[in-house]
């Protein structure tokens, strides 16, 4: 069966915390109103998607199914300017803050949601990742070796036949909330914080779906690169990515700018919000030593 919105966010809540959940609990977890909580667990106890004890039964599982995530896709392959002098020597993603590797909280995060198939696509210093497989030994390496000739949407390029269900991370992203990253998603989104006023990459919406990517803004969502693509919404990604990295200025572009900006109407992609202190972008070496004091010598 297809679900709703409100009752897969109210399953996935029941599944991910596989024990007893008041409404009220699920209210807060899912940040749904109680009324529309209320409502939608008798719907789906009618279904048989949970018994009367707010346990998921196997038909709810069956129902959960089409909505599993199956891949995760890293983007890996910069230089990291920013963080000069840091990433002379490696690879921004590699750089320890707080005694942990900034790509790991992500991959921690990855392993935890059961996400098994994760791909990461390599450039600047590549030889240096196969570190990560002692810990990760189910990661696949895919090397952009042009790394330093176009923007990220090479990268992308690389993977475009990879994209359906699957999630796709900048890796320079330090993750404090794990639960951002989830076994099942609903809808292709974007991840985004509500901000008042924003002078960084940011998107505008009507009714939750993204309808411009800008940089500065009012009243719009701060963008932070974790993003989630069907697998409908994968096959026309393959075509587009193609055609916009090979027209006039195209190695120029970032890679969703593809989905967000040159071919957006193409594409229904929701935000998908996140709050203050789930999520850090590590972009300057003074903001690594902001985080990490043993930076700040």
């Amino acid at each position: 069966m297809k679900l709703t919105y409100h009752q897969f966010e109210v399953l996935t809540c029941v599944e991910k915390n596989n024990s007893k959940l008041s409404q009220r609990k699920i209210a807060d977890l899912t940040r749904l109103s109680l009324g529309t909580v209320n409502k939608v667990i008798s719907e789906i106890i009618n279904y048989g998607l949970i018994d009367k004890d707010m346990n998921i039964t196997n038909k709810g599982y069956k129902a959960l199914e089409p909505y599993r995530v199956k891949r995760a896709i890293f983007l890996a392959a910069g230089f990291g300017s920013r963080l000069v002098p840091i990433t002379l020597n490696t690879p921004k993603p590699l750089v320890l803050v707080n005694g942990k590797k900034i790509i790991e909280t992500l991959l921690d995060a990855v392993v935890a949601a059961e996400i098994e198939d994760i791909v990461i696509v390599t450039g600047y210093l590549s030889d240096q990742f196969e570190i990560l497989k002692k810990k990760y030994p189910n990661i696949r390496i895919l090397v952009n070796e042009k790394y330093n000739e176009a923007n990220n949407i090479l990268s992308a390029y690389v993977v475009k036949d990879l994209f359906a269900n699957s999630y796709v991370l900048e890796s320079d992203l330090y993750l404090y909330n794990p639960n951002l990253i989830r076994k099942y998603e609903y809808q292709s989104n974007f991840l985004g914080k509500y901000v008042d006023r924003t002078d960084d990459w940011c998107l505008e919406t009507k009714n939750g779906i993204i309808t411009k990517e800008k940089v500065g803004g009012y009243n719009c969502y701060q963008m932070y690169g974790i993003s989630y693509y069907t697998e409908e919404d994968a096959k026309k990604m393959a075509v587009d990515i193609d055609n916009v990295y090979n027209m006039p200025g195209g190695k120029e572009k970032y890679w969703e700018q593809v989905m967000l900006d040159v071919c957006k109407d193409n594409y229904k992609i929701a935000v998908r919000e996140c709050y203050e202190g789930d999520i850090i972008e590590i972009d300057t070496f003074n903001e690594l030593k902001a985080i990490d004091k043993t930076y700040d010598v």
